[in-house]
C-alpha cells in the first residue's frame, strides 16, 4: 500500500489487489455481524466492543440505552461501510478520498481493528508478527495479526493526511 496522502481536496492511496480484497472480505464480515438480529447475537465480543453498553454499573440502565442507541448505531456503522465499500477499487488500485469519506474511513477501519483485535485477543502487549514478504511459514493467527496491524498503519496515514489537511503535521 502507497500511504494516504493529501492532494489538494483529496486523499489519496495505492492498495494493491490482495489489499483491496482483504477490506473487502472484512467489510463483508462486519456486515453480516451488523445485519444479524440482535436476539441471536447476544453474547458475541465482538458486537460487545462494538456497541459497548451505555452503563456497566447498572444492567436496567444499559438495556434502556441499548433499546434508545442500539438501531442509530447500527445504521451509521452500516452508512460507513457502504462509503467505503463504494470508495474501495475492488481490483486494487488508487483510493480517492474527501475528508467525509476519510472520516468514515477511519471509523469503519476503527471497527474492523475493534473486531479483529476481539477475536485474536490482542493487548498492549501484543507484538506484530514477523512475517517474509511471501508470506512463508505463517501461521492463521501470524497472517491475521499482520492484517490487524496493517489497518493500524492504514488509519495511521489518514489521520496524518487529514492533519495535514488543516494545515497541522502528526
Amino acid at each position: 500500500m502507497r500511504p494516504f496522502r493529501r492532494r489538494g481536496d483529496e486523499l489519496v492511496a495505492r492498495l494493491v489487489d490482495a489489499e483491496a480484497g482483504i477490506v473487502g472480505l472484512l467489510l463483508d464480515q462486519l456486515e453480516q455481524l451488523l445485519e444479524a438480529d440482535p436476539a441471536d447475537s447476544g453474547g458475541d465480543p465482538v458486537l460487545a466492543r462494538l456497541l459497548p453498553p451505555g452503563h456497566t454499573g447498572d444492567p436496567e440502565i444499559a438495556a434502556d440505552f441499548r433499546d434508545m442507541t442500539e438501531a442509530s448505531l447500527r445504521s451509521g456503522k452500516a452508512d460507513d461501510l457502504a462509503m467505503v465499500r463504494a470508495t474501495l477499487p475492488p481490483d486494487g488500485g488508487e483510493v480517492r478520498l474527501d475528508d467525509e469519506q476519510a472520516r468514515a474511513w477511519l471509523r469503519t477501519t476503527n471497527d474492523l481493528r475493534l473486531a479483529l483485535g476481539t477475536r485474536l485477543g490482542v493487548t498492549a502487549d501484543t507484538e506484530p508478527p514477523e512475517i517474509d514478504s511471501s508470506g512463508d511459514g505463517a501461521g492463521e493467527q501470524d497472517q491475521q495479526l499482520a492484517v490487524y496491524y496493517w489497518l493500524t498503519a492504514v488509519q495511521g496515514s489518514l489521520i496524518d493526511a487529514l492533519a495535514a489537511g488543516r494545515g497541522g503535521r502528526r
